[in-house]
């Protein structure tokens, strides 16, 4: 038998505009597929995840980037591109907030994902870093400083 269809379930067409940026938001969806399907032997199993979480942060910062600093998009088609899983609406949220201007992910802020209960080693400023840390990688992301004051 085929699957019922109801109406409350049915997706929404995008609304005008999407059309402009379809062709990007393509090319993150192959980007994506390759890093996923990429060999991953010889690499750390952290090391395994950060073009995905690079790609994806891309993604997120095209559409921030796009409503907010261009003013490109409408609201409609922002709304729908965040529900329907183009952008990170949690990390575009923190890059609305002062100091978090240039967060690369969401793991990096939260404090229990972390040794001592601190936030992440890329989210201090290199100026504060010593020069042996100087090019020391987030082991989430492989960030390498994501501090608003860098």
């Amino acid at each position: 038998m085929p699957p019922i269809r109801h109406t409350r379930g049915a997706k929404k067409p995008p609304p005008d505009g999407f059309d402009e940026i379809e062709d990007t938001l393509l090319d993150f969806a192959n980007k994506m597929k390759d890093a996923e399907s990429a060999p991953h032997e010889g690499k750390k199993k952290n090391e395994a995840t950060w073009d995905i979480f690079r790609i994806s942060h891309q993604r997120s910062r095209y559409i921030y980037e796009l409503y907010y600093k261009k003013e490109a998009i409408s609201k409609p088609l922002y709304d729908w591109l965040l529900k329907n899983g183009y952008g990170d609406a949690n990390l575009i949220a923190k890059w609305k907030k002062q100091g978090y201007e240039k967060l690369c992910c969401m793991r990096c802020i939260q404090a229990k994902e972390h040794n001592f209960n601190t936030t992440c080693i890329c989210r201090v400023p290199r100026a504060r870093l010593n020069e042996e840390s100087s090019g020391i990688q987030c082991t989430h992301c492989g960030c390498r400083g994501c501090a608003s004051s860098d």
